[in-house]
């Protein structure tokens, strides 16, 4: 049953590689592909299902070779489940691909390259080695790039080349933090590493090992200061691509982080620290640029800094319940986020001139009322509104800080009222802005610049992002398996040493 570990890999890279065969029939490469993601999302659930059911990871070995020398693929719970987000996420991308109207989803390579895009995604989840995160990583970069140079819009070359260039710099950081690492330990295997550093955390290129990945992952994960290339290449990529890359992209930061807290160098507190105040910082940012914005796509773009800041507080502070409510967190935003992104390429596909810009969507709602109750419900989830799923992850963040600063002594405190405090103030934020756009969009009157511009009668389906919504709508009011799941994901991942065991079939006696 190992070999289920490899299939959420596998079925999308190899797939992928069958869809560029069949470029000379669009319609069978599109079936294909929607149903080779399909097929790789049931593999990725019943994965988890076997996992969290068991109690047991489930490693694959490729080659037969042993752990640390081969190539370790590595599902235990945190891993299985960032796999499955990922690639339920997907579906409904492929959904709306399959609806849309850009030019850019009739290219040839575009079913490939979206196949190949989760495919690095879902590897880089279940890689058991630092490498072969790196290769992964790789393959989402190259993909999620030329996906966004194909774009309709005229800014998408621009934009897939400032994050083929950032993306060069964190591939660079990722090198040499491997280089390092494994100059000081001999090895690059995550369960070897956490026993060997663990064993002697004195070696003197292991501090900047841990500078090196970190900066890597907030590259990935658009955490300020790293940010400056997200909200561009977001909004210039095509719909489908850009719900993806807002949603389910970024997170590949978030799991780096929590391997790195929980398995790596659980030891490194300033690195806790530095996620807390850059959290805040992305929380402040992003919130405040959301609401200075023109453009439907780019609010939400940076509405994804700010929703990812909360993530990395939660990260950050560590404990079991915030590390629920963060992994929570992590699978709710990438829900709402890709049906609000969705909605709003839906929006633009029906403007007198396809773009997302608030001059060109007011008052454009009104003959579009059915996406404005999806607007309503899923703006509610974002702000963190219930019944909405973006409500179960914000009151549980809130409580694991209160829990936290309770159990702290009166100087610790501040570090988490503080947070707390300012999460609140965003929170509020987040609803004025996601509900001036509403008002933009659907109350103010539709007066266009030119006498005879219309809107037009078709566009995108709006079928994925309003399934998307209901999900959330059914998550919020039904919660308790989610947050069960995050709560026994929480807990398995503190538990460094079993994850040891399983991988390296041995005693980890030097993790506690």
């Amino acid at each position: 049953m190992t070999l289920l570990a490899i299939l959420p890999i596998l079925i999308p890279l190899s797939s992928a590689a069958v869809a560029t065969l069949l470029i000379r029939s669009p319609r069978l490469q599109t079936a294909w592909a929607f149903g080779a993601m399909v097929a790789a999302f049931a593999s990725s659930a019943g994965l988890l299902w076997m996992v969290w059911t068991s109690d047991q990871p489930m490693v694959y070995q490729m080659g037969l070779w042993p752990a640390p020398f081969g190539i370790s693929i590595v599902a235990d719970l945190l891993s299985a489940f960032m796999a499955a987000m990922v690639q339920f996420v997907f579906v409904f991308g492929f959904l709306y691909a399959l609806g849309a109207k850009d030019k850019a989803v009739h290219h040839p390579t575009f079913y490939p390259l979206f196949l190949f895009l989760v495919a690095g995604l879902s590897g880089g989840m279940l890689a058991g080695d630092i490498f072969n995160l790196f290769v992964m990583v790789e393959l989402v970069v190259l993909s999620g790039s030329i996906l966004t140079a194909i774009s309709d819009d005229r800014y998408g070359p621009e934009a897939a080349y400032k994050y083929f260039l950032i993306s060069t710099i964190a591939s660079f950081c990722l090198l040499f933090a491997i280089g390092s690492l494994y100059i000081s330990y001999g090895t690059l295997n995550m369960a070897d590493l956490a026993a060997r550093i663990a064993a002697d955390q004195d070696q003197p290129l292991l501090p900047l090992a841990i500078v090196l990945l970190a900066v890597t992952f907030m590259v990935k994960s658009a955490v300020v200061p790293f940010h400056f290339w997200q909200p561009d290449f977001h909004t210039a990529s095509p719909t489908a691509v850009s719900a993806m890359l807002s949603s389910v992209v970024v997170k590949l930061g978030v799991y780096g982080f929590l391997r790195m807290t929980t398995l790596l160098v659980p030891h490194a507190e300033w690195l806790r620290g530095a996620l807390v105040a850059l959290g805040i910082a992305g929380i402040v940012f992003g919130g405040l640029g959301a609401a200075g914005t023109h453009n439907l796509k780019r609010m939400f773009a940076y509405s994804t800094l700010a929703q990812i800041g909360f993530i990395h507080v939660g990260v950050g502070w560590g404990t079991p319940f915030s590390l629920a409510a963060a992994i929570l967190f992590t699978f709710n935003h990438a829900l709402i986020k890709s049906a609000m992104l969705m909605l709003s390429g839906y929006l633009a596909s029906r403007a007198p001139i396809k773009t997302a810009a608030f001059s060109v969507l007011r008052g454009t709602g009104k003959y579009a009322p059915l996406a404005g109750v999806i607007f309503f419900f899923g703006g509610m989830a974002l702000a963190g509104i219930p019944p909405t799923n973006g409500f179960i992850s914000k009151l549980m963040l809130f409580q694991s800080g209160v829990q936290a600063a309770s159990d702290s002594s009166f100087a610790e405190t501040v570090a988490y009222w503080l947070p707390l405090l300012l999460l609140g103030v965003s929170s509020a934020l987040t609803l004025i802005y996601v509900f001036r756009a509403f008002m933009r969009v659907w109350w103010e009157p539709f007066k266009p610049d030119q006498p005879d511009a219309k809107v037009k009668p078709h566009g995108d389906s709006p079928l994925a992002p309003g399934l998307l919504v209901a999900v959330c709508l059914a998550l919020g009011i039904w919660a308790q398996p989610l947050i069960q799941l995050a709560q026994d994901t929480s807990a398995w991942i503190q538990q460094p040493r079993a994850y040891v065991q399983a991988v390296l079939k041995q005693d980890a006696g030097v993790i506690r």
